[in-house]
């Protein structure tokens, strides 16, 4: 009975949001595996934390308009995930420093079955969190990792489901 609960649970694919081109590629293909296995997706940002302890209210007014930056980001994806998925994505806002926030955010949350990311094709590596996973974060990662190249078109990606 155990199985039949587990494959009845709704999968989620959580995106990390972020200001790079290939953040797209990895929206579109978790779009698209929602679309084709009726699961969602969840967007993730985080905020790196200001540097700024001699002066509280500079650090907090800072704050305040990187989290409002962030949740004006988040408001575009969303609504694109929406027009592909015809659901509401998942949206989870953190502070701190990305890779522990990301794992931690996997750990905490139990419907997140699946994590994908974009890969950077323009330079010498596919991007700072894909090289940390790969390099030691995939053995703390309790979900598989798929990493979608930053330079396939929409319609290639589609074309996958």
């Amino acid at each position: 009975m155990a199985k039949a609960t587990a494959k009845s649970k709704q999968p989620v694919f959580l995106v990390v949001v972020d200001d790079s081109e290939e953040m797209h590629q990895a929206l579109q293909f978790a779009c698209g595996r929602a679309r084709s296995v009726g699961g969602r997706v969840a967007l993730m940002y985080c905020i790196v934390p200001a540097e700024f302890k001699f002066w509280s209210g500079v650090g907090e007014l800072m704050r305040e308009e990187a989290r409002e930056e962030a949740e004006a980001k988040m408001a575009i994806h969303a609504d694109y995930a929406k027009n592909l998925t015809n659901g509401t994505p998942i949206l989870y806002v953190r502070e701190g420093e990305i890779r522990d926030e990301l794992l931690e955010l996997i750990d905490q949350e139990h419907e997140i079955s699946l994590l994908v990311l974009g890969a950077d094709t323009q330079s010498e590596t596919a991007g700072p969190l894909i090289t940390f996973l790969m390099a030691n974060g995939a053995s703390r990662c309790r979900v598989p990792i798929t990493v979608v190249p930053g330079n396939l078109t929409d319609e290639q990606l589609d074309a996958l489901f």
